[in-house]
């Protein structure tokens, strides 16, 4: 496929999808030339600050996701972004609050928080989920519907909500989950290995300690 192709293809399928509907298209090139082929990406997913956002291959961005890359946005490769998602490198909410008026005016308003955000390999955000600037989520971590993720998430934590407005606590770890499809099947062991690690293949069969409690430390 030539660039020009591979340039034009996003901006056509999104402008068809007006009369077809949503549309998800195969391929994505970063703002540094990388080609991401099996990356999918929805025509109707709004992106900020694409210069700042870097994807991985093999990711999903489904319907509706706001991605805000303009302070810095690393999505690893193999994450699923459901539905109704936004991923913030940067707020402006308690700005607009404290400056009034004074917001519109002011090239570097009071409050204004711009942070880089990272979602580490073969992660999950699940649908109405906001993912805070400067969040740092491991990998194979599972985000469950309507969280609010802020700070660090260790690898392979399951966060969910808390309660309304509250932020996403850990409540489990991804696994204990994939163990009985990996102890089925013997031929998933490499490739799970290739992006996880080969310790935490074998945490992920035996069963051991808990992401909450030393995921986030143990090396690939």
């Amino acid at each position: 496929m030539s660039v020009l192709i591979q340039r034009l293809k996003h901006p056509v399928v999104r402008l068809l999808s007006v009369f077809t509907g949503p549309r998800v298209v195969y391929g994505w090139r970063n703002a540094d030339g990388s080609w991401c082929a099996h990356s999918r990406v929805s025509t109707h997913a709004c992106f900020e600050g694409l210069e700042g956002l870097t994807l991985g291959d093999h990711v999903f961005i489904g319907h509706f996701n706001r991605i805000d890359g303009s302070n810095g946005l690393v999505i690893e490769e193999g994450v699923q972004v459901t539905s109704h998602a936004c991923l913030l490198s940067h707020s402006s909410h308690r700005a607009v609050r404290v400056m009034g008026r004074r917001y519109a005016e002011d090239p570097n308003p009071l409050g204004y928080v711009r942070r880089a955000t990272r979602i580490g390999a073969y992660s999950f955000i699940g649908p109405h989920t906001v993912i805070a600037p400067g969040a740092t989520l491991g990998k194979g971590v599972i985000v469950q519907a309507h969280s609010f993720v802020s700070g660090e998430v260790p690898d392979f934590a399951i966060v969910a909500p808390a309660a309304h407005g509250k932020p996403a606590v850990v409540v489990g770890d991804s696994r204990e989950m994939d163990r009985a499809l990996l102890q089925r099947h013997p031929e998933l062991h490499h490739p799970y290995a290739q992006w996880a690690g080969k310790d935490h293949l074998r945490r992920a069969l035996q069963g051991g300690a808990s992401a909450t409690s030393s995921a986030s430390q143990e090396s690939a």
